[in-house]
């Protein structure tokens, strides 16, 4: 007996966490050019990030799309908290920066994000990297914690 195929749509939550609106905006229509259906939340900070994966605001699984240089909360200090969490430790996670340093480079991927990419590169080629995330989540297994 055959087994039914998987849908070929997999439901996957962005998390946007950047302070700066005309960042957030430029990546919702982004996603909208690409016709991407998955749902959309932002955080400003770190902290406001934390607060929307606790609560379980942002559905499993999820994506995030994360800022470096943000008040209150750094993507850096969001990512040393966030893998510690044993909840939120399994958390995807695309960095999506004005940072060259490559102290914060290097300090990104100790924490285990999935790419590093510069917002000036975006400039350019902005729907490849969206199109790069979108390709991710459809042929990645993420996980879904059950609770």
């Amino acid at each position: 007996m055959p087994t039914p195929s998987k849908p070929r749509y997999k439901e996957v939550s962005l998390l946007i966490v950047d302070d700066d609106d005309i960042d957030a905006i430029s990546l919702e229509r982004a996603l909208r050019k690409l016709r991407l259906l998955n749902t959309l939340f932002r955080a400003r900070d770190g902290r406001e990030a934390l607060e929307l994966l606790r609560s379980g605001q942002v559905p499993a699984p999820y994506i995030v799309l994360l800022d470096l240089n943000m008040p209150r909360m750094n993507g850096l200090e969001f990512l040393e908290v966030l893998r510690t969490d044993p909840a939120l430790t399994h958390a995807v996670v695309f960095v999506l920066t004005t940072s060259k340093s490559d102290e914060d480079l290097v300090a990104a991927y100790r924490k285990h994000v999935a790419g590093y990419v510069f917002k000036q590169h975006m400039d350019r080629d902005f729907m490849e990297v969206m199109g790069l995330i979108e390709h991710y989540w459809r042929i990645v297994e993420l996980p879904v914690t059950k609770e």
